[in-house]
């Protein structure tokens, strides 16, 4: 074994310590903040579709208490229904 292959590693050895804490350190960091940003994103699609499936969930009950309904009554909310989005796109335009 050669006397100089000890120093020669233990050179190595601290220029791979520098370079890890120079290079790499701050690519993890880099990786540690695209993965919070992204689930950031995640949680506020996750939100949205929870507020999605709770307006479909009051439409459907709406469709089935009238549904459910006798004719007289069923008759007059299903002309109510028909006029709100008139009264809507009417506002909008104002």
């Amino acid at each position: 074994m050669s006397p100089l292959l000890i120093p020669i590693l233990g050179i190595s050895c601290g220029l791979l310590a520098i370079i890890g804490g120079v290079f790499i350190k701050p690519w993890f960091r880099l990786k540690e903040r695209q993965l919070e940003m992204e689930a950031k994103l995640v949680a506020e699609k996750a939100a949205q579709y929870a507020a999605q499936v709770e307006r479909l969930e009051s439409r459907v009950r709406v469709l089935e208490q009238i549904a459910t309904d006798s004719g007289v009554q069923t008759a007059a909310q299903i002309e109510a229904l028909r006029d709100r989005p008139r009264l809507q796109a009417k506002d909008e335009l104002q």
